[in-house]
C-alpha cells in the first residue's frame, strides 16, 4: 500500500502569504507582487474579475493586467487563477495573447477548474439593473462580475470544467436563460438571448484553454507541502469586500485575506503573512462613503499628478489624504502583519500632508470605522497636518535617502495603523521601491 503524503505542517517556514489592498483598491497591489516575484513560486489571483487591474512598470515597459495574476511577469513564477475567480474567456485569451505578443510567457499559467464563467447575459443585466437603479447606482464597471457571482451563489453558475462536457454546458444554458429571458423581455424590454447561439461561441473557448485547466487547489497543497512559496493576490480591497467594505457600495465577493482560503482551496492553517498594501493617500472608484475625499483643486491635483484613472475601465478615482482610521480597520480585519506602502513620491512639493486620523460622526469623535452605513456616510474627517517636503524622492534607493519630513510621514502612519510598514514605492518602476524590512521575514 502507498503512503499518503502529508498535507499540513510539512515546513511551516515556507508557508501561503496573502497580498490584500487595504483602502478601496488601486494601492498598488501588482507592484507588491512583482517586487516578491522573485522569492515566491507560485501568485494566485483568488477572487474578483475583470473588473479590477494592475498596473506594473518594468524598466521602460508596462504591463496592464486585469484577469492574470502579477505573478506572470516573473519567469519563474507560476501564475494561478483560482476557484474564487470569476473568468470572462475571451478577456482571459486576449490577455494571454497580448502578453505573448510581448514575448511574456504564459506557459505556465494553471486556471481552476472550478472558477466560474462570466457569460454574455451577466454582461447584459449588469448594464441594465445598473441604469435601472438611476442615483442609486453602486457604480459597477459593466463587465457582469456581479450577476455572475449571484449565480454561483444561486447555483446555476457555469464553471470552466463545464466547457468541456457539452451536454452539462447546454443543459445550465437552457436552466438559467429560462429565467433571465423572462426578466431581460418582460422587466427591461430587451431581447431573448439564445442559449444555443452562447453554447456555440463558448465551446470555441474549451480547446484553448483547456492546456492551462487544473485542480488548482491540490497543486498549491502540494507545493506548499515541498516547501515552495505561495503567494495569494487579491482583486479590488478591504472596503469593498462584501462583507466588510462600505455596503452595499462594494464587489460581490471578499478581497479580504480570509477570503483568499475559501478562493484558493489553501487551508488558513498554512497562511502565516498578510501584507497590507496601502496609498500614501486615498482613492476609489465607484459610489459610496469616502470620508476623507477631496472635491477641489486637492483632489484634482492628486489624480492628475498620481495619474489616478482606472487600468481597466480609465474612470477618475476619487482622491483624499490619507485615512489611517479604514487602515488600521483593514489591520484588524485581514491581520495584517505588514504594510507597503506605495506612491510616497506623489506627495512631494506639499507645505502640509494632512492625515485623517478620526472621524467626526454628528459631534462624535471615534477612531474606529462607524458600524452603521448611515453613521458611515455621515462621517467628516478629522486631521492632523505634517510638514511637506519639496525634494524629489523618485531616485532615493533607501529610507536614509528620503528627506526628513518624508520619514517623519511614514513614521506617523506606522505609528496610526497598527502594524510596521516593510516597504515604501517612490515611483511605478520595479526598482522604485525603499525595503525597510523582509517583507518575506
Amino acid at each position: 500500500m502507498t503512503a499518503r503524503p502529508r498535507t499540513r505542517g510539512l515546513n511551516p517556514a515556507m508557508p501561503a502569504i496573502v497580498l490584500v489592498g487595504a483602502q478601496w483598491g488601486d494601492e498598488g497591489k501588482g507592484k507588491a507582487t512583482d517586487l516578491l516575484g522573485d522569492r515566491v513560486d507560485y501568485v494566485v489571483r483568488y477572487q474578483g474579475g475583470n473588473n479590477a487591474g494592475h498596473t506594473v512598470v518594468i524598466g521602460d515597459e508596462s504591463y496592464a493586467l486585469h484577469m492574470l495574476p502579477s505573478g506572470v511577469l516573473s519567469e519563474n513564477v507560476t501564475p494561478v487563477i483560482g476557484n474564487g475567480v470569476v473568468i470572462d474567456p475571451e478577456v482571459l485569451l486576449d490577455e494571454i495573447d497580448t502578453l505573448q505578443s510581448r514575448n511574456v510567457s504564459c506557459g505556465k499559467l494553471l486556471v481552476s477548474a472550478n472558477a466560474h464563467l462570466i457569460m454574455p447575459y451577466h454582461r447584459v443585466l449588469d448594464k441594465v439593473t445598473e441604469r435601472h437603479l438611476g442615483s442609486n447606482r453602486i457604480g459597477t464597471t459593466g463587465r457582469g462580475i456581479g450577476p455572475a457571482y449571484g449565480d454561483k451563489i444561486a447555483r446555476v453558475g457555469v464553471r470552466v470544467q463545464d466547457l468541456f462536457d457539452p451536454g452539462i454546458l447546454d443543459q445550465k444554458l437552457d436552466l438559467v436563460l429560462r429565467d433571465k429571458n423572462q426578466i431581460l423581455t418582460k422587466v427591461y424590454n430587451r431581447r431573448v438571448i439564445d442559449p444555443r447561439r452562447i453554447a456555440e461561441d463558448y465551446k470555441q473557448y474549451a480547446e484553448r484553454l483547456r492546456p492551462y485547466v487544473a485542480d488548482t487547489g491540490l497543486i498549491l497543497a502540494r507545493a506548499l507541502d515541498e516547501g515552495k512559496v505561495v503567494l495569494l493576490e487579491g482583486a479590488q480591497a478591504t472596503m469593498l469586500d462584501v462583507d466588510h467594505g462600505t455596503y452595499p457600495f462594494v464587489t460581490s465577493s471578499s478581497p479580504t485575506a480570509g477570503g483568499a482560503c475559501a478562493g484558493s482551496g489553501i487551508g488558513p492553517t498554512r497562511i502565516s503573512q498578510v501584507i497590507g498594501i496601502v496609498k500614501a493617500y486615498t482613492t476609489r472608484v465607484g459610489e459610496g462613503p469616502f470620508p476623507s475625499e477631496l472635491t477641489d483643486e486637492h483632489g484634482e491635483w492628486l489624480r492628475k499628478t498620481g495619474m489616478e484613472y482606472g487600468v481597466t475601465t480609465g474612470r477618475p478615482r476619487r482622491c483624499g489624504w490619507f485615512d489611517a482610521v479604514i487602515a488600521r480597520y483593514s489591520a484588524r480585519i485581514n491581520g495584517v502583519t505588514a504594510f507597503f506602502l506605495t506612491k510616497l513620491d506623489v506627495l512631494s512639493t506639499l507645505d502640509k500632508v494632512p492625515i485623517c486620523v478620526a472621524y467626526d460622526v454628528d459631534g462624535h469623535r471615534t477612531e474606529e470605522v462607524p458600524m452603521t452605513q448611515t453613521e458611515f456616510h455621515h462621517a467628516k474627517p478629522v486631521y492632523e497636518y505634517f510638514d511637506g517636503w519639496w525634494e524629489d524622492v523618485s531616485d532615493a534607493r533607501s529610507i536614509n535617502d528620503l528627506p526628513k519630513n518624508a520619514r517623519a510621514y511614514i513614521k506617523a502612519i506606522e505609528d496610526m495603523i497598527g502594524a510596521p510598514i516593510a516597504g515604501v514605492g517612490v515611483g511605478p518602476r520595479r526598482d522604485q521601491t525603499l525595503q525597510l524590512r523582509d517583507l518575506l521575514r
